[in-house]
């Protein structure tokens, strides 16, 4: 069984989409990072970082001890070891997919994630930082999209990279980017949608959205998700 760490966020859905399309066993245990759940010891002994998501396998191997696993990309590795699943064996696949889920982290991640932040979250509205991170979010769309001008999925097949990339596009009509000039990011967003795993991933998360009360951010939920310091 896999415990999962988890919340309704695109690093959060990377692993329910991964679980479903593994067939792994799964429960999802929510941390409401709006009310600073992300803090307490228990979840900080597995996450040292407050971020989720976070995993315990809790059988990694007959008669061994539990193991957990932080950081989204490190989690879809291993959930990929683990089931031989969506990342291919041989050299040249294996690192086509690693590098794209590595761009995905160091690059597709942050910067959509600042463009959201300074365009839609952020108290002071910043013209050049809304404008810097649009550009930015433009200009990884463009990679992706002629990446994806010969292949159907990012590394060829369908891997854990294209299972990274794709929460990240989901909210693409609150990026500030015209959708329809890049048709091989279309296309590709559009196959993926269509997997009855990703379908029931964000079914799941639809669950955990309305038995939580994901809805909304008040003015304490911004402190604790954009006031953090060292403390």
């Amino acid at each position: 069984m896999i415990d999962v760490h988890y919340w309704p966020t695109p690093n959060g859905h990377k692993i329910t989409i991964c679980l479903e399309e593994t067939g792994l066993p799964y429960r999802l245990l929510p941390v409401d990072i709006g009310r600073g759940a992300q803090f307490e010891p228990e979840f900080l002994r597995i996450s040292p970082n407050n971020r989720i998501p976070a995993i315990v396998d809790t059988s990694p191997d007959a008669g061994t001890e539990p193991i957990s696993v932080f950081e989204s990309g490190a989690i879809l590795l291993y959930l990929a070891e683990k089931t031989g699943q969506f990342l291919p064996a041989d050299l040249r696949g294996r690192y086509e997919t690693l590098q794209w889920l590595f761009w995905q982290m160091g690059g597709l991640g942050p910067m959509l994630g600042q463009n959201h932040h300074f365009a839609h979250y952020a108290s002071e509205k910043i013209p050049y930082a809304i404008d810097r991170y649009r550009k930015e979010t433009e200009r990884l769309y463009g990679v992706l999209d002629r990446r994806l001008a010969d292949r159907a999925f990012i590394a060829g097949p369908y891997t854990i990279a294209d299972m990274a990339c794709y929460p990240w596009i989901v909210p693409h009509g609150l990026q500030g980017i015209d959708w329809d000039t890049f048709p091989n990011l279309v296309r590709w967003f559009e196959a993926i949608r269509a997997r009855p795993a990703v379908q029931r991933a964000y079914a799941r998360a639809n669950e955990v959205s309305r038995a939580e009360g994901t809805a909304g951010m008040d003015e304490a939920a911004r402190r604790i998700l954009f006031g953090q310091g060292r403390r």
